[in-house]
């Protein structure tokens, strides 16, 4: 018989008061990737006394995000996050709150809204690549971030920001965003420390809640239906009262859309584009692809489920640089995962950064291989919970096909007519703040026809 109280190992280097904020702060990814050697349940600490379960068998993972869903709410990362950004969303709320928020918000997110986006995704990716000059540096994170931001910007806003509150929003919304991940991981008497950057960070996000807010107040006034993702949010009702979403609820709703979806789609975005450089073979198959597809015409919503092997990179880019490095549920009463009884209360976590790269799970783990898709046995044989870009059960991310949709536009906009290679003597490591990016990623941009395309 199964013992109830099976034990569940923790990992090395924790200290008292601190835990295991040294070896997080020190190297975080190679931390969390380094427990799945203690077996499919280990205990950290991120605070003192209170530790949380990482949960490394894709099975388990599982069961935690679809069979257990109603017995957990979200945790500590997505607690603290709304504590951070000043309000709960359909991403840190929990229980009826959380299905209440993804029932108003589900409206913007659906299929023929999406379509609607393509064209104001694309042209601000035009109209980014077309500042481009052959031979320039390009710090294509940064780009990137502001690119994100750009296109959150043209579907959400539309035109309800003038050029001021855009660029302040941008400028804001980068404090904001480095700062986020920082506060969610460490102790929370940290941010109540009289710094600098703690100052900069309230400051930051004052200011941009008092941007989306005034935007809010001005397109409720004036009663106009502008169609974009905004105006759909001040015509969502709840279902159970009938009233609309007050100014404070579509702040926070927009704010963590942009400080999630911005950071996300800038990290992937930069990673696709530097695998694309270190892998020529798998760039000139995507050339080949995007020139027959598209035919010299700007893409299109239809193009976008027509580029089978661009959908491969994107998905290959998920797996090998998965944003996503600690996310966390809390039991709200005993619960049994596998052979565990897990106590009401209880941190759990997992990390798809890791689960992704485990070599039990993918071959070559560390290999970017976007024909790895392509092996349907092989893709039909990973255990379920094995891939999860975008999480599981009802807390599964309400913006998955937007954000597919977004990338699929960006990179075929960019790699139609442009190449970039990295600048040589600068490694490009993995850093884990809100979202797993690239380090500084500096490449240099030339002209695709100059690049061995014949032109059209």
């Amino acid at each position: 018989m199964i013992s109830t109280a099976l034990p569940i190992p923790t990992a090395a280097g924790a200290l008292p008061v601190l835990g295991h904020a040294i070896p997080l702060m020190r190297d975080n990814l190679r931390f969390i990737a380094s427990l799945r050697d203690y077996g499919p349940l280990v205990k950290i600490y991120l605070q003192p006394g209170q530790p949380t379960i990482v949960v490394n068998r894709p099975d388990l993972i599982r069961k935690m995000l679809v069979d257990l869903a109603p017995n957990l709410d979200k945790g500590r990362f997505f607690e603290k996050m709304g504590q951070v950004l000043g309000g709960d969303s359909v991403v840190t709320a929990a229980g009826a709150a959380h299905v209440r928020a993804r029932r108003q918000l589900q409206p913007a997110f659906r299929h023929t809204e999406i379509a609607r986006y393509v064209d104001l995704m694309r042209e601000e990716v035009t109209r980014t690549v077309e500042s481009w000059r052959p031979g320039q540096v390009v710090d294509v994170r940064e780009v990137m971030v502001k690119l994100s931001l750009d296109m959150l910007v043209a579907t959400v806003f539309s035109s309800s920001l003038d050029e001021r509150a855009f660029h302040q929003l941008r400028r804001d919304l980068s404090i904001v965003m480095n700062g986020v991940g920082t506060r969610i991981m460490l102790p929370d008497w940290v941010e109540k420390l009289p710094l600098p950057a703690n100052r900069r960070f309230n400051a930051s996000r004052a200011a941009v809640r008092a941007i989306i807010g005034d935007a809010v107040d001005e397109l409720r006034a004036s009663g106009h239906d502008t169609g974009d993702m905004l105006s759909m949010l001040l015509r969502a009702r709840d279902e159970e009262t009938g009233a609309p979403m007050t100014r404070h609820q579509v702040c926070s709703e927009i704010l963590t859309l942009a400080v999630a979806g911005t950071e996300t789609t800038a990290s992937v975005l930069s990673w696709i584009l530097y695998e694309l450089a270190r892998n020529p073979e798998v760039e000139e198959r995507l050339h080949g692809e995007l020139d027959t597809v598209l035919e010299g015409r700007p893409l299109t919503f239809d193009d976008v489920g027509n580029l089978p092997f661009l959908r491969n990179v994107i998905t290959e880019t998920l797996r090998l640089h998965h944003t996503g490095w600690l996310v966390t549920r809390r039991t709200l009463a005993a619960t049994r995962l596998g052979d565990w009884e897990i106590p009401a209360g209880t941190e759990l976590a997992y990390c798809q950064h890791a689960l992704h790269r485990d070599p039990a799970l993918f071959p070559d783990p560390l290999r970017f291989h976007p024909d790895r898709w392509l092996d349907e046995k092989q893709v039909a044989a990973l255990p379920e919970g094995a891939w999860i870009p975008f999480g599981a059960g009802k807390h599964k991310c309400i913006g998955d096909h937007f954000a597919l949709t977004e990338l699929t536009t960006a990179i075929a906009t960019i790699t139609r007519s442009w190449r970039l290679e990295p600048s040589t003597g600068r490694e490009v490591r993995p850093v884990a703040r809100a979202t797993v990016r690239p380090s500084t990623l500096l490449m240099t941009a030339s002209v695709r026809s100059e690049a061995g395309r014949t032109p059209a």
